[in-house]
């Protein structure tokens, strides 16, 4: 009887191992609103609960455990291999990252701007193809995501090159040129709240922080998606766009990147 119940105890323990790790997964593969439901609540408040940590804590061990110290790719890598086979993120992610680094190469940037830091992968994706002598500024309103974000930047030695700032983007968008120094940004990467991008942006033209060819790229416009920003940067005569169809990051779900350059 004992061994019948043990018995009945591991088939059941399997059958919800496949479910957690395999069967709904790849069931939710293709659905958005599933998709962003099952990774960002359902898994995530699960594995908070039972390890007692947070997602980019969880990262950040990922980062520590398997990326070299001093290498941007290694970290890149750790970050793409941990959200793919242990567990999803909200980076920007491989497949889009790509699209990313062929933007921050054509643009080149002397000084970039990044809002929504997270834990610091596209931040570092971006820092590291920065010419000499260029920085990024990074901006983020969660201080928990920013500690981490910082010790991933440390760990991929890039810090030099990145000055990441707390707080809401809407109180630091307008200290930019005298906190740093600058007249304008080259580079504009859009990945925070999504009803953030039109406000955001309107505050960046207010502060004179565009000039005539700077380069705006926005995450996420499809998914979870940003129409009203589409609609701004679309139907604006200062700005010319383009749109870049990938998937949402880590899975098969449509998603975009809309690159508009601003026209003065």
């Amino acid at each position: 009887m004992l061994g019948i119940i043990i018995c009945l105890c591991m088939g059941a323990v399997a059958v919800l191992y496949a479910l957690f790790y395999w069967l709904i997964p790849a069931a939710v593969q293709r659905n958005a609103r599933l998709a962003l439901l099952w990774h960002d609540v359902f898994v995530e408040r699960f594995l908070n609960s039972l390890t007692g940590s947070s997602r980019p804590q969880r990262l950040l061990k990922a980062v520590q455990r398997n990326a070299a110290k001093g290498d941007p790719q290694s970290v890149i890598s750790a970050i793409d291999y941990f959200c793919r086979h242990s567990e999803w993120a909200m980076n920007v992610g491989d497949e889009k990252g790509s699209i990313l680094d062929s933007v921050v190469s054509e643009v080149s940037p002397t000084t970039a701007l990044e809002l929504g830091t997270y834990c610091g992968y596209s931040t570092v994706r971006i820092a590291r193809l920065l010419p000499p002598g260029a920085s990024l500024i990074t901006l983020e309103f969660n201080p928990d995501y920013a500690a981490v974000a910082r010790q991933v930047i440390a760990h991929s030695g890039l810090q030099d090159k990145i000055h990441l700032v707390e707080g809401p983007s809407g109180d630091s968008i307008p200290k930019l040129k005298e906190r740093f120094g600058i007249t304008s940004l080259d580079f504009v990467f859009l990945d925070h709240w999504k009803d953030r991008y039109v406000p955001d942006t309107k505050l960046l033209e207010e502060c004179g922080l565009l000039r005539k060819g700077s380069v705006l790229l926005a995450d996420n416009v499809i998914c979870p998606g940003a129409p009203e920003y589409l609609d701004y940067v679309r139907n604006n005569p200062r700005y010319e766009s383009r749109y870049f169809q990938s998937h949402l990051e880590y899975t098969n779900v449509e998603d975009g990147l809309e690159k508009s350059v601003f026209l003065g």
